[in-house]
Parts: structure tokens; sequence; C-alpha cells
């Protein structure tokens, strides 16, 4: 296992962003219960990647404020070989009601999982001690919850995905895991309250909106002479380079924008006041860029002058998804089968992931740039790139599936598209908002408003601290 390394940070450091009085609401009445509630004692987190992916993103916010109102606070990454990771994905789509491959979920699958994690296991039991609590995240680390029982450490298990009316998939997956789960867990935290396998406990059942945090690189103001320098030196807009592009590191220092692309295309936009519509996401099938892709030639492209960005991350970078290549691929041969003059407003963008955050100030600077942003996902946990685009007051369409539809109030902050399948009536959304400029504009300034009324990271944290609490008190009274 792999410790990533977390640096403390204040809550008044969002004093910029959050209200005033929500910000005393923590300071003054969460963070001393806290403290005195662990008195020392460590929230150990445990995942299987530390950059790539919501959940990566969302514990890098958490876990240094966690650290700030002193509370000891680790992240513990495990370590697997592409087997392995190969099984957590046919878990990932199956947990999305979708087959996925063509793989088993059987006793010989368990005990491959089962081993993966006894192996890392040892690592971190070394760090654990008696009244520590465990978070797992998502099916990977699942059979840690056995092995941290046995020695008396409560455990809270997260599960980032999920859908709201299971099927065959569903209740394979939730049967593999159950064996693991059952009887081994004090706390399950689920995004959506639906989410949840009907075995789990309603008492233990805790429902926590992922959050974002609005000063990171992801997120932070980037003024626009920075926003173009970043386009232009990516290659993702036509222009002479980066100039004096920058942007501010978590560390508080400034770091120029350095960071090339890599990029699919006949060409970059003609000028950067060319109209462009983006989509972030790993290249994963659920994530459906080729779906967006086909949208945009379809029902897009005839209607407006526009571009279509598709934004993913460098696949070699990403080890917890293998599936990512492959999709890639897809979608590439696809676009090169496209006639020249559609071909060529479509862009294929895949970027380095050497330097997390400068990456995500890039993807930064490509959201704040976009016309549209879109997130045409066929299933969606909760779908984190739809709360930046909406932070940064961009008009967001995407789907009506899961955690989405918790972010976006229909034609207030967004454009919900029913059937994320209907490739007209996403088409037409997109070319609504494409026109109607003053629209788009109101689209953005309450989703903004929306954004940081509900998702920003104080609103989650007293709930974190009430479910590891909880979960102490269960695992001491077992």
């Amino acid at each position: 296992m792999q410790e990533v390394k977390l640096a403390s940070r204040s809550m008044e450091d969002l004093v910029a962003v959050i209200p005033a009085d929500r910000i005393k609401r923590l300071v003054d009445v969460v963070a001393p219960k806290m403290r005195d509630q662990f008195n020392g004692d460590q929230i150990i987190n445990v995942n299987s990647t530390a950059s790539g992916g919501g959940v990566a993103e969302m514990l890098h916010v958490l876990l240094p404020l966690t650290l700030g109102v002193g509370i000891p606070t680790r992240w513990f990454v495990l370590d697997g070989e592409p087997e392995f990771f190969a099984l957590t994905k046919r878990l990932h789509h199956r947990l999305h009601g979708n087959k996925g491959d063509d793989g088993e979920l059987s006793t010989v699958e368990q005990g491959l999982m089962a081993g993966v994690v006894a192996r890392n296991a040892k690592e971190l039991l070394d760090q654990v001690h008696p009244g520590d609590v465990v978070i797992l995240h998502d099916p990977q680390p699942a059979p840690f919850a056995a092995i941290l029982r046995e020695r008396g450490i409560p455990v809270v298990w997260r599960c980032h995905v999920g859908i709201d009316h299971d099927n065959e998939y569903t209740d394979q997956a939730w049967k593999f895991l159950r064996t693991f789960l059952e009887g081994n867990v004090d706390e399950y935290v689920f995004t959506r309250s639906s989410y949840a396998p009907d075995w789990v406990p309603p008492e233990k059942l805790r429902v926590i909106k992922p959050s974002i945090d609005p000063l990171a690189p992801k997120n932070q103001d980037l003024p626009a002479e920075s926003v173009l320098g970043a386009l232009q030196g990516a290659g993702v807009v036509s222009g002479d380079g980066f100039g004096s592009a920058s942007f501010i590191r978590s560390d508080g220092s400034t770091a120029p924008f350095t960071m090339r692309a890599e990029i699919v295309e006949s060409g970059p936009p003609p000028s950067p006041e060319t109209p462009l519509i983006v989509q972030v996401s790993r290249w994963d099938p659920l994530k459906d860029m080729s779906g967006v892709m086909r949208g945009f030639v379809d029902h897009i492209a005839p209607e407006t002058d526009a571009h279509l960005a598709l934004v993913g991350p460098s696949n070699a970078a990403v080890k917890d998804d293998p599936e990512g290549q492959l999709v890639l691929d897809g979608i590439i041969e696809t676009w090169r089968a496209l006639p020249e003059d559609v071909r060529d407003r479509i862009h294929l963008v895949s970027l380095p992931m050497d330097d997390p955050e400068q990456n995500g100030a890039l993807v930064n600077a490509i959201q704040r740039h976009a016309a549209v942003v879109v997130q045409k996902s066929l299933a969606e946990g909760f779908g984190l790139t739809v709360t930046e685009a909406m932070f940064k007051g961009r008009p967001v369409v995407a789907s009506a599936v899961g955690g989405i539809v918790d972010q976006i109030d229909d034609q207030v902050s967004g454009v919900l598209v029913s059937d994320p399948r209907d490739l007209k009536a996403f088409g037409n959304a997109v070319v609504h908002v494409l026109k109607d400029r003053e629209w788009a504009d109101r689209l953005g300034r309450a989703a903004r408003q929306r954004a940081i009324d509900v998702f920003l990271p104080d609103t989650s944290l007293d709930l974190w601290n009430d479910t590891v609490v909880s979960a102490r008190m269960a695992g001491t009274a077992t």
C-alpha cells in the first residue's frame, strides 16, 4: 500500500467563497466537538487510486480540512494487479446496472479480491490502532472490512456508485459484495438512499452528498488571459502559446501553465471565439463519450458552428480503469470514419496526469472556456464534473440519471435530458442553450449559486463526523 501525503488546511481558507456564518459554525461548533470526540484517534481512508476520478478528488478536498480541525487523518491506496482492477471494473459496471464484460462474479473472483487485499493488509494493520475508524471507499477494499472487524476496528463503507432501481446485474454485484460487508461494517454511506441494497440495516445507512473544493486548481477563479493562454499552450484552441498564463497551487505558490494535451483532431478550432461544447470524464462506456459524439454529428453540428471537445485523462495514469484505452480507441475509430467536414469539428483530448494539480487547472480552464458543458452519462453515482461546471457558472446539459438529478434543478440551474440514449433530445437541448445566450447566462448564474449553497465541503464535514463517531460507538459496543 502507499500512503497519500496530506497537508493540513484551515476552513478559514474558504471564507472568500463560503458564507461567513457557515465557516463560523464549523470553527466554533463542529470542530471542537470533533476534537473532543476523537481525542487524538485517527480516521483512516482506503481506496484504490490517489488520482483520476471523483473519489480521489473528494478525498483531496475533505481530508486536509479534517486535519485542519485537529483530527489525525490519513489516506492509503491499495496496490493490485491488472486482473484485480478488471474485476473491480466489472463490479463498477454491474453496480450501475450494466453487464460490462462477460466475466463471472463467483467464489473464484471473491478469492482473487480477498487475496489482493490480504497482501495489502499488513501495511494497513501496522498503522491502525484501537479507537481509530477506517473508511473503505467503493468495492476495491471491501475485503478489509472482515480483517478489521476481527481486530475490533470500526469500519465505515462508503459506496460512491449505484442506481435507483436494481436489476439482474446489480443483484449479482450486491450478492458478491455482501459476503465481504454484511456483519463487518458499522456504518454504510451512500450518495442516495435508493442506491443501498435491501440488506443494509436502515439504522446503519447514511446519505452524504459529495462536495468540491472551490479553491483547488480545478475550481479556483482564473482570469480570462490565463484561461486563454492555458488552452492555447495546451493546443486545445488555436493561438501563440502559454504566454504568462498561471494558476495557484494548493500550497499557495503560483505556477505557470506548461501542460500540453494529447489531442486527436484534424486541427484546433479556428478561433478562440468558436463555441466549444465540452464533456470532461474518464474514458468509460457509462460516460457515453461516443453517444455525445453521435449526438453532435447528427443533431448539433447541422444547426450550429460549434465544435466538440471530449476530454479525459491519459489512460496510462489511471491504473484502476483498465477499460479506458479500449474505450478511447473505439471513439477514435468512429471519429476517423466521419465525413471530413464534421470530423474537423471534433477534438479528442487526453490530459497528462503526471502533475495532478496542473491537470486540474487545465480542466478548469477548459470548462470555463466552454459555451456548454455536457454530461451525457448512461448511469452516474453522482457526477462531480457537473457540480464543478455549475460552480464555474457554466450552463450544463446532462442526463437525468443518478446523482445528477440531485444537482440540477431542470430548466433553472441546468437542463436535464430524461432519456440519456435519446440523441435528438440531447442535441436539441444543447442547440437551444447555444442559440439563446441570455437564457444560458441565467442558467449559469443559478448553477453557481446552487453549487455554493449545497455542494461545498462545509456542508458534509459534520455529517462525516457524526458517521465516524457512530461507527466507533457501534464498534466498541460489538
